[in-house]
């Protein structure tokens, strides 16, 4: 799709049919006022065909509105987001194919309702600004959606996986080295890898690697440890093997150009997560660890530890496996970062599968609950002053009475100073589930009621609050207001 021309187009038509319908003109009446078909027509205003000279003069005199008027690119103030939207181009940034979208259909759709689209693109602007949402949180909840679509699981990478395995001979079974995964990437793809110290310049504090395209040249954080190299190594041997150009050149990433970049970053590290983390072996050691009925929590820092990978790798690589291998489609992955000596703790990174589960996060900064097995382990790690604190519970949710197996590690963050970080999987518990978790009714596994926020959680005498329920007093103060109201209304009616 050329945008310039179709933007041209399009903007052409939203005009045209607002100038017919502020005449009250159908289709077929401008058709027989012009002599011009009423198919052409109906093309030209969903942006599909755009007029000869001639034809637009025609068109103004029978509309009224003059020619300069016609062909101008400004929109009047009540399409003026629809134009601001077709222009920047956020149409081709999103692949709309992987949402079953067909780009016609949306220009179809804009073209056929522009007043209600343009309601809707109103309100969604509104929303985003209100919120401080950026483009780059736009393109990641997009991923998001991709992926709860899937249930966060993709054949053809774990297939991917598996190919290039027998194609560079690496067996599954056991666990893949740094030494061949750097010699993959030196003599299969012609890389030279660097270790320097990023920390010695402080814009580059934050980052772990860089990738130099033109002299394919790999720089490595000297403060890497050995899971983060080898997730780093993977990721690089994945945009290779995929066959990924539109990519990202950082990790972690500075910032988004367009969505492709998203989509790619997210399938290298699939793929990275896929290679280092075997799916049949880590089934088979989920299944060993699952039949315990009293696990420690050390056992679950040893399972992490049997992989190559941080515990955030391992926690998202069971988002895949839970869901297709063990049928436990409801769950939610969540990463929290925690400034030692703040009062805040912020969700950096979330997904639910299946269901919006209630532990999501908010742009309002309201306090998440302290009850939070997510909160706990950070804390703990801080007061106990260790490199991997582990532990788990049952939580309810007060507001829906849903209950959640969740784990949770909590780990110092290498690439920001006095920062704490946990990643946490939950999962529903449902008569399905206990069945597979033979421990689930271990009376040493702490049961908990929790909230999603301070400021709307209903929990009473909760020692652990960290703000009032003030948004939840509000509703309640507006429903009796409203019950009195009607109270009123019917007594005088």
């Amino acid at each position: 799709m050329n945008i310039e021309k179709d933007y041209i187009k399009l903007i052409f038509g939203l005009k045209l049919k607002q100038a017919r319908t502020n005449k009250n003109l159908s289709l077929f009446g401008l058709a027989k006022i012009t002599d011009l078909s009423k198919s052409y027509l109906n093309e030209i205003e969903k942006g599909k065909k755009y007029p000869k000279t001639d034809k637009i003069i025609l068109l103004s005199e029978k509309l009224d509105v003059s020619y300069d008027n016609m062909v101008s690119l400004k929109l009047d103030n009540n399409l003026a987001p629809i134009g601001e939207i077709l222009k920047s181009g956020i149409l081709k940034e999103i692949p709309l194919d992987i949402f079953g979208i067909q780009e016609n259909d949306l220009i179809d759709i804009i073209a056929n309702a522009p007043a209600k689209v343009n309601a809707f693109i109103s309100t969604i602007i509104e929303i985003a600004q209100h919120y401080n949402l950026t483009r780059e949180s736009f393109f990641l909840a997009s991923l998001r959606s991709y992926q709860e679509a899937h249930n966060n699981y993709f054949d053809d990478l774990e297939e991917k996986v598996l190919s290039f395995c027998k194609a560079f001979h690496i067996n599954t079974e056991s666990q893949i080295t740094l030494e061949e995964l750097s010699a993959i990437l030196i003599e299969e793809y012609g890389y030279t890898i660097k270790e320097i110290a990023f920390s010695e310049q402080e814009e580059l504090g934050d980052l772990r690697s860089i990738f130099v395209p033109k002299s394919k040249t790999l720089l490595l954080s000297v403060e890497i440890d050995e899971p983060q190299k080898a997730f780093i190594l993977a990721k690089e041997i994945a945009y290779n093997y995929l066959e990924i150009t539109e990519r990202l050149y950082t990790f972690s990433w500075i910032k988004f150009d367009n969505f492709d970049q998203v989509l790619n970053n997210f399938y290298a590290s699939y793929f990275a997560g896929a290679l280092l983390l075997p799916r049949q072996s880590l089934i088979d050691e989920l299944n060993l660890f699952l039949a315990k009925t009293d696990p420690k929590p050390q056992e679950m820092i040893d399972l992490i530890g049997k992989f190559n990978v941080s515990p955030e790798s391992f926690y998202q690589r069971l988002t895949n496996i839970l869901p297709k291998d063990f049928q436990l489609k409801n769950l939610f992955f969540l990463r929290l970062s925690h400034q030692i000596g703040a009062d805040t703790y912020q969700i950096k990174k979330e997904l639910h599968i299946t269901n919006q589960q209630e532990p999501h996060a908010n742009e309002m900064n309201e306090h998440y609950c302290r009850r939070w097995v997510s909160i706990k382990t950070i804390v703990e790690a801080l007061k106990q002053n260790k490199s991997h604190f582990f532990d788990a519970q049952i939580s309810r949710y007060d507001n829906s009475n849903n209950e959640y197996l969740v784990f949770s590690s909590a780990t110092l963050d290498p690439f920001k100073k006095d920062c704490l970080r946990s990643i946490t999987v939950g999962i529903l518990i449902t008569p399905g589930m206990k069945k597979k978790f033979k421990f689930i009714d271990n009376p040493s596994l702490q049961k908990q009621i929790v909230g999603v926020t301070c400021e709307t959680c209903a929990v009473k005498n909760c020692q652990e609050r960290a703000s009032e329920p003030i948004h939840l007093e509000q509703k309640t103060r507006n429903e009796k207001t409203d019950l009195t109201v009607q109270q009123y209304m019917a007594k005088y009616s």
